[in-house]
């Protein structure tokens, strides 16, 4: 009898340090220049994990860190806008940077990795988000903001924990800012690369 108990205290102090293990894997984090990023999270009810994070350098100043989430890991670029499901990219400020120049570095990095034929229909999406930036007037270090997929919502975009506006439908617009980090003429390729989880 007195065994059969300390057998079950046992088993259930097994179960409770499994599910503390289990606890803590799934809030394991990677430091990226000191912003924290969950390995997994979870987006309007789909598990997603880390494809890849890095830095944004500007010769030798670091910008901001990003970080990528899909439903599963992929290695290319060509993957990561066919994968299915919701997504996000995440980005720290690292430093201080006026809003509207930040802006208008979307519109450029957008410009430099969209195909001609989709570039028009792209203009009011990308006119929301510019105003977006400069109603931020200024971003500061530790600001995050996130740029979200969700199928039948469209692009959510939201800074410093606030939804901006209404979401836009079209995926087009999504995997066009995308592009700005993984297209033909990324922001930073050693930043692509990391997103795409290959050793940098």
């Amino acid at each position: 009898m007195f065994q059969t108990a300390i057998r079950r205290s046992l088993r259930s102090a097994l179960i409770a340090l499994a599910s503390l293990g289990a606890l803590g894997a799934s809030a394991a984090a990677i430091d990226v220049a000191g912003v924290k990023l969950d390995d997994g999270i979870e987006l309007r009810g789909s598990k997603l994990q880390l494809n890849g994070a890095g830095i944004r350098y500007k010769t030798i100043l670091k910008v901001y860190t990003a970080g990528l989430y899909l439903g599963n890991k992929v290695g290319t670029t060509e993957e990561v806008l066919a994968a299915a499901g919701p997504k996000r990219l995440t980005i720290t400020l690292l430093r201080d940077i006026d809003a509207n120049e930040f802006g208008k570095l979307f519109l450029r990095g957008v410009e430099d990795n969209s195909p001609r034929n989709e570039f028009g229909q792209l203009v009011p999406g990308l006119l929301r988000m510019g105003q977006l930036f400069a109603d931020q007037k200024q971003l500061k270090a530790g600001d995050t903001f996130t740029v979200d997929w969700v199928p039948g919502t469209g692009t959510v975009i939201t800074v410093k924990g606030a939804v901006q506006g209404e979401s836009i439908k079209e995926q087009a617009f999504f995997n066009a800012l995308l592009r700005i980090w993984l297209g033909p003429n990324p922001a930073d390729w050693k930043l692509k690369d990391a997103l795409l989880g290959k050793p940098t």
